[in-house]
């Protein structure tokens, strides 16, 4: 259970954002961007200061489709689509390539994964046949004793039932990992579904009892009998929602801290003995463990007695199923893909077989799959050129702390001793991960899929007591994204995202500044955001804050809050400016980063027109477009109820209206709604 790491995308199912004019297949070759601006994008009819967002992406918004396999469209998506084509044929390659496990083991794990992922017609005809096994062992519960033993069976296979157990680094020793347990046990995406009272929130419930009797049904059960269970476990999950935390209650770290012994956290749940769950885990010296919410479980001891044993099945064998659905037969993933993406975001048609199986391997192994896609993906010189984006990015942000008029002088050397142990990963490891240990075959793909979760939680429960591994990655090479982690006080850059529209290797300044240095500027800027600050230098949860400079730094910070809660993207549904703050503040941090910057890199050369705009402009347009995107209004309203990350039209004019250097770029005039008022106007580094 690793801490939330800072990232430039949500990634909830496939991330989104840029295409061509019309939605198509796509291959490196026909789909990737030239680094140009292409006039047709733009929409030259709306005015710069009006809004920013459709004068550089109107044209493009006007002549795309969504496709029917997304629920939202746009640049990250198109990359995404390109590295998948990279991918595809590397996995087709791989399965079609005899390998020895020993002498080739990546090439032999990515082969038969994929192998076996697509195979359709023996997974169609096991069906469920291959977890009769896990079926049996919940048949056979007779007491709590054995629930709690399932409970962390279950676990051991990664399914997030009653509440999550794993490892991470200690908040306020960040040398060393502990044992985390924390809320969960849910099966819609937050606990406000259970809880909010309006119709929409009803409709939602009403229609996950009937999504969770069908797959009940799908596995056999009499669908009276699986309607009665469908409603108990809503109710049950009810009652785990009741006492779960909201996502704004979870930004907060040192609430999130709560480092207890083992006979503390048995207080908190004097009826189930967690001698028999660790062992059940194999985790034979749990030593400390912080218990991320300690409320959720003092209530969730109150659910593990009252709830009956029957239903306690019921509940598990949902779950079991609901985690599994996507690598079996074809009427589980249907019914599993029409909840879930139809009813939830809106998407109207599943993507191909292939994609959903390249997905699957890069989530199971990851490093072995991205070994192979770094060695023709992600030359020398890209990385060369990323590396020396993100130290002028460093150096933009030492030097905007250093002149801040808001922040004490003690405040600032120790905001410069933290961004100067930044540790910066760039496109792979240099330590790979090592799978030899995890069987992998061309037997059924739901058994692989278990192997390899249950070969990841085990690598994560063997860390817990032992000092943290600092090279580690939390993303995987071929990943279309960027994170911030605080624990570690690092920016890292997977090979994915160092791709066209972000990053181009042969680009000018401007494009390439606009582009990865404002994701770039946004990782950096998770450092010193509402969470990140409270983390020192060495990943330590500390207070190294003057009284005076956090009191300054939070009444900025609320002046972003206020700014986005007033946006509005759908009739009655706001940005949740509070749970979108750390996000909103590194938007805005890393545009103003690279654009300092892009000035420095720019200083004493020619700044010609290119495409008619000046580097300036040209820089603005770039970061503009990097977040170009259609969305449907299902998966708006899920992201907005779940996403820290605000929709892309205020990722884009949130941050430049505060910027006084873009209203000089395009020659604003005063007053304009692209220009915040003055007193009304956000900035913080």
């Amino acid at each position: 259970m690793k801490i939330i790491i800072s990232s430039i995308a949500a990634l909830l199912c496939a991330v989104s954002l840029h295409a061509q004019s019309e939605p198509q297949k796509s291959s490196p070759k026909s789909n990737a961007p030239t680094p140009t601006l292409d006039s047709k994008n733009m929409d030259t009819s709306v005015k710069p200061q009006d809004d920013f967002f459709l004068y550089a992406n109107g044209g493009w918004i006007k002549n795309t489709e969504i496709p029917p396999e997304y629920s939202r469209w746009g640049s990250f998506n198109q990359l995404i689509e390109q590295n998948n084509d990279a991918l595809h044929k590397i996995t087709e390659k791989a399965a079609k390539t005899p390998a020895n496990s020993k002498t080739a083991p990546e090439l032999q794990k990515v082969g038969d994964y994929y192998g076996s992922g697509m195979d359709e017609k023996a997974i169609d005809a096991a069906r469920t046949k291959p977890l009769q096994d896990e079926f049996n062992r919940i048949d056979a519960i007779k007491d709590r004793n054995d629930v709690l033993k399932e409970i962390a069976h279950i676990h051991s296979f990664g399914g997030n039932v009653f509440f999550r157990f794993g490892s991470g680094q200690d908040d306020k020793d960040s040398t060393h990992e502990i044992a985390q347990a924390g809320q969960g046990g849910l099966g819609l995406p937050d606990r406000d579904y259970y809880t909010k009272t309006d119709d929409a929130s009803k409709k939602i419930r009403d229609q996950y009892v009937a999504h969770v009797t069908k797959m009940l049904t799908l596995l056999g059960e009499p669908a009276a009998k699986a309607g009665d269970d469908a409603k108990k476990i809503l109710a049950m999950e009810t009652s785990l929602a009741q006492a779960s935390r909201t996502r704004v209650e979870l930004r907060d770290p040192q609430k999130n801290y709560n480092k207890m012994k083992q006979s503390e956290l048995q207080a908190l749940t004097p009826d189930w003995n967690w001698v028999d769950y660790f062992k059940e885990i194999n985790l034979s010296e749990p030593g400390d463990i912080n218990v991320r919410q300690p409320d959720f479980f003092k209530a969730g001891n109150t659910t593990f007695t009252s709830t009956p044993i029957d239903d306690w099945k019921a509940y598990l064998r949902w779950h079991l199923i609901n985690a599994m659905a996507p690598d079996l037969s074809k009427d589980f993933v249907n019914e599993d893909f029409s909840f879930k993406e139809t009813t939830l975001r809106g998407t109207k048609q599943i993507k191909p077989r292939w994609k959903r199986v390249v997905t699957s391997t890069d989530g199971a192994i990851g490093e072995a799959l991205g070994k192979l896609y770094v060695a023709d993906n992600f030359p020398p010189e890209a990385k060369a050129r990323a590396l020396e984006l993100v130290n002028n990015l460093k150096e933009a942000l030492a030097d905007r702390i250093k002149t801040l008029e808001w922040m004490d002088e003690p405040t600032k050397q120790e905001a410069l001793k933290k961004l100067a142990a930044f540790t910066v990963k760039i496109g792979y490891p240099d330590k790979w991960r090592d799978y030899s240990l995890l069987k992998i075959d061309r037997g059924p793909f739901v058994l692989n899929a278990i192997r390899a979760e249950n070969f990841e939680s085990n690598r994560e429960l063997n860390k817990i007591g032992k000092p943290v591994d600092r090279t580690e990655w939390g993303m995987t090479p071929p990943t279309v994204n960027a994170y911030y982690n605080p624990n570690m006080n690092e920016i890292v850059f997977p090979a994915g995202i160092l791709q066209p529209p972000f990053f181009y290797a042969k680009a000018d300044d401007a494009m390439n500044y606009g582009g990865i240095g404002a994701v770039i500027g946004h990782e950096m800027t998770h450092g010193f955001d509402d969470q990140g600050r409270q983390f020192d230098a060495t990943g330590n949860l500390r207070d190294w804050w003057s009284p005076e400079s956090a009191a300054k730094f939070k009444e900025r910070s609320q002046a972003i809050v206020t700014q986005y809660s007033e946006y509005e993207p759908l009739p009655g549904l706001h940005v949740n400016g509070e749970l979108t703050q750390g996000e909103n503040i590194a938007d805005l941090g890393g545009v103003k980063l690279a654009y300092a910057a892009l000035q420095k890199a720019q200083a004493g050369k020619p700044q010609p027109k290119i495409d008619g705009y000046t580097p300036e402009q040209r820089f603005f347009l770039s970061f503009a477009q990097i977040w170009r995107s259609k969305q449907r209004d299902e998966d708006l309203k899920l992201r907005l109820n779940t996403d820290p990350h605000s929709p892309a039209h205020y990722r884009t004019n949130g941050p430049l209206s505060n910027l006084p250097e873009f209203a000089k770029a395009f020659n604003l005039p005063d007053n304009s709604p692209m220009i915040r008022p003055p007193d009304k106007r956000v900035n913080i580094w």
